[in-house]
């Protein structure tokens, strides 16, 4: 059985996987505090625990990178969650430069702001930092889960999750993620919809065929659809198992979503065929899964595949809807591949999906401007020396995908929305929107793969306008527009779709 370098011990209580103080953060803020009485709380509970800080004096030549640690234990975590994470971020490092330490969540971090940084971390040292995530986070998908794990384990796991998204398999998933986006946008019509919720459920949708393939059982469908639902909103909740709360009602919801897998997986072994889906990939392994490790990565799988995609796909429909011109020439390029599909009567391919010249730039845009994952976690297994400052072992460290992606050296002008900007590519390091290294995002080109069939059905058939604020952001806790970017959208008939207008015809929010 493939087993990991290091074993894995079984999950501890949840309540226990976060430092005291800021369990009384959440709580605090929870239950209704005030912000400045949830600060002196901490104050207090700081000052009786006396808890030892996580502090290294110079050591030679070698010193801590400059910045604030903020109030002792809590750091600086108050000052982050009181603010636009962004703002936070980029603060610091006009002031520090592109590496500066902070303390956050009980935890003291090196943040890098910096290509090379980024490929430090990343790539080259790699084996130096390893993926790290709460306890509770672990518990909640599965502690055999890939992302996990770093060296032996990781790589052969890696290898079976993209084989089972390699171009072959995906280019058979074409006509199946199409029917999906159909059935999906067909009751949108006259409707005022959260796009994002909607985009959540797509993305899930797909994860199902990804992992199960199209020959799923509906009742399996809704089951699982139903508990994955249920852990989803525990996700980011406060990690208490007590009965009645989001988290708890999470974990029963884990433990039924797995014994839904397992008559799946004996389903599949009775009928002893070969399946290409992500399941046939893990059940038929050389590396002989136990059906936990296969259960984990399922789960693994769903959850990445999920509010990323979800949330790109819901700023890609705000940003070329604030571009008229952008979105008519979006329209453009896919109205001649519905013509030639006889506007509609015969599928999408996978070859016309790589003829979207322009859709891809727009994509690419998306997920620099939207930098859904801002930055990621590693965590120093050693006292390591980078540009002559010391990352203590232990200590959490954060490649800024967001500041890279947002820094005017690299991107001209980067808050505005330029899809033309990606006619050349981008340096090396600059542009990390699926991470690097071992641990980039598998499931890239399937997630690629999504954004072209919807928006291809989205601008040669509907046209929209959002309804309310079209500026603020929230964090759930990826950034999506406020509410979800509530939108109304009607079905356009083939006269309106072909006829190029600056209106709102097409997806232009009337003004």
């Amino acid at each position: 059985m493939l087993s990991p370098n290091s074993r894995i011990p079984p999950p501890p209580p949840p309540t226990d996987q976060l430092p005291p103080a800021i369990l009384v953060f959440i709580i605090g803020m929870e239950t209704g505090y005030s912000l400045i009485y949830t600060v002196l709380l901490l104050a207090l509970v700081s000052h009786l625990l006396m808890r030892r800080q996580h502090r290294r004096k110079t050591q030679g030549k070698v010193k801590l990178p400059p910045g604030s640690m903020g109030w002792p234990y809590i750091g600086e975590t108050l000052h982050l969650y009181s603010q636009d994470p962004n703002v936070f971020f980029a603060t610091k490092q006009k002031r520090y430069g592109e590496i500066f330490k902070t303390h956050l969540l009980g935890c003291p971090c090196v943040m890098l702001a910096s290509p090379e940084a980024a490929r430090f971390v990343l790539v080259t040292q790699a084996h130096l930092f390893k993926p790290t995530y709460p306890r509770s986070k672990e518990w909640m998908i599965g502690p055999w889960a890939l992302f996990f794990h770093q060296g032996d384990y990781h790589m052969r796991l890696r290898r079976l999750v993209q084989s089972s998204l390699a171009p072959d398999t995906l280019r058979g998933l074409v006509p199946d993620i199409e029917a999906i986006v159909i059935s999906m946008l067909d009751p949108w019509d006259g409707r005022v919809i959260n796009t994002f919720h909607e985009m959540k459920k797509f993305s899930f949708d797909v994860g199902i065929l990804t992992v199960f393939g199209g020959r799923l059982e509906e009742r399996y469908k809704q089951e699982l659809k139903r508990n994955y639902f249920i852990i989803d909103k525990g996700y980011n909740s406060f990690p208490t198992n007590i009965p009645g709360t989001l988290f708890h009602k999470a974990i029963q919801a884990r433990t039924r979503l797995r014994k839904k897998l397992s008559e799946i997986m004996n389903e599949r072994r009775k009928k002893a065929g070969v399946e290409k889906d992500l399941l046939g990939c893990l059940m038929n392994s050389p590396e002989h899964l136990s059906a936990d490790q296969i259960s984990d990565n399922i789960i693994g799988v769903l959850f990445a595949a999920q509010d990323t995609t979800a949330s790109v796909l819901t700023w890609i429909l705000k940003y070329i809807q604030d571009n008229p011109e952008l979105l008519e020439a979006v329209k453009e390029e896919q109205m001649r591949i519905h013509e030639t599909n006889g506007y509609g009567s015969q599928p999408l391919t996978w070859t016309q999906t790589r003829s979207m010249v322009l859709t891809h730039r727009v994509i690419l845009e998306s997920l620099r401007m939207a930098s859904i994952i801002s930055f990621t976690f590693r965590e120093a297994v050693a006292d390591v020396e980078y540009k002559g400052y010391l990352i203590p072992k232990g200590w959490k460290v954060m490649p800024l995908f967001r500041n890279i992606h947002h820094n005017p050296e690299l991107f001209h002008d980067p808050q505005k929305f330029d899809p033309s900007r990606f006619k050349t590519p981008p340096k090396p390091n600059t542009f990390l929107p699926f991470g690097n290294g071992v641990h980039a995002c598998p499931g890239n080109e399937l997630a690629k793969l999504e954004m072209f069939v919807l928006i291809h059905h989205l601008v040669t058939k509907y046209r929209w306008e959002v309804v309310g604020s079209q500026s603020e952001i929230e964090y759930g806790p990826f950034p999506v527009p406020k509410h979800g970017l509530p939108a109304k959208f009607w079905r356009a008939s083939t006269t309106t779709t072909t006829t190029t207008s600056s209106s709102n015809s097409g997806g232009g929010a009337q003004r």
